[in-house]
């Protein structure tokens, strides 16, 4: 199945989250061009088919360790959103970016195959639910 099968009318009525991270403010300060793509996503999903006014950028976790030691504001307020089911697509630069434990991001998976959110990177766009899809997030996420 490629990538833009997977995009259905379902996904593009909701929004498309673009999760924005580095885990220090040293790597903010000092990988601009990490997070300048990383902000570029937003123009993927609009590539792929959502509109402009339908891409949330969430980016207040900049500077903010994944490890699961510092509470994520945007992390969790992206969490809930999937798990409304508002959520049509989590765009990362790399998966294994999203979390950085495996409690948070098997329950990120959990819950993007529940409400059928999907979630890309720059390697593709993968949908939770599917037995091939989630092997590969699952080996991403322990990279």
């Amino acid at each position: 199945m490629s990538e833009l099968n997977k995009i259905t009318a379902d996904h593009l009525r909701r929004c498309a989250v673009v999760y924005v991270r580095q885990s220090s403010t040293t790597q903010v300060e000092h990988n601009r061009e990490s997070t300048a793509r990383q902000y570029q996503l937003a123009d993927r999903a609009t590539a792929l088919g959502w509109g402009r006014d339908q891409v949330k950028v969430v980016d207040e976790d900049l500077g903010i360790s994944g490890s699961g030691l510092v509470e994520r504001t945007g992390f969790a307020r992206m969490t809930a959103e999937v798990a409304l089911g508002q959520v049509g697509i989590v765009l990362g630069l790399e998966v294994s970016r999203l979390a950085r434990n495996n409690a948070d991001w098997y329950r990120l998976l959990d819950l993007c195959g529940l409400t059928h959110t999907l979630i890309g990177d720059a390697d593709g766009i993968y949908h939770p639910g599917l037995f091939n899809d989630r092997l590969v997030l699952g080996l991403k996420g322990t990279m």
